[in-house]
């Protein structure tokens, strides 16, 4: 069956490690059959939440910048892939930034099930993205009917691209390929 997925590249560096992971697993996920759009962050108006609740009666959040199209297409979406670099043992800034804005999507009927998150950081303890994880899980505690499928975790890159030749490029695909 096919499924729509929409991967969220949350880097700010096209051709970052995370955004290297988000490339796989969109191609993965294409290679098997299904409807991809990736979304990358980098060059996207996104302003921070202002906490006033005018989205919980309006369904769309009163800012207008590039955060009601991103939710109206996570709305849609069967599948939802986020890819982030660990920042101080956290996601990436942007990627809470847009979590914290997409509050709107709360009281709305949303399609997606399975989440995914791709960490890549400097650091390569098993313990690195384990608060990313938790923040994220955060917002899909809010989806009952949603679950945290995977996290494929990358530690020991730092510089730019040196994720290219790992094998975790690879169990990134497969994810896709499998979703």
């Amino acid at each position: 069956m096919m499924k729509r997925v929409i991967v969220i590249s949350t880097s700010l560096r096209r051709g970052s490690n995370s955004d290297m992971l988000a490339d796989k697993f969109a191609e993965g996920a294409k290679s098997a059959g299904h409807d991809v759009e990736k979304i990358s962050l980098t060059g996207k108006d996104i302003q921070f939440c202002k906490g006033c609740l005018g989205c919980q009666k309006l369904g769309r959040c009163v800012i207008s910048d590039d955060v009601n199209d991103i939710m109206s297409k996570v709305l849609k979406a069967d599948v939802v892939c986020w890819a982030t670099p660990i920042y101080y043992y956290e996601m990436s800034g942007q990627m809470k930034t847009l979590i914290d804005r997409m509050n709107a999507m709360y009281s709305q009927d949303y399609q997606f099930r399975d989440i995914y998150l791709l960490t890549t950081a400097a650091e390569a303890e098993a313990e690195t993205p384990k608060r990313a994880e938790t923040g994220l899980t955060g917002w899909i505690d809010c989806y009952p009917k949603s679950r945290l499928a995977a996290h494929l975790f990358c530690g020991g890159v730092n510089d730019a691209r040196e994720i290219e030749g790992n094998a975790k490029l690879q169990e990134a695909y497969d994810l896709g390929a499998h979703v």
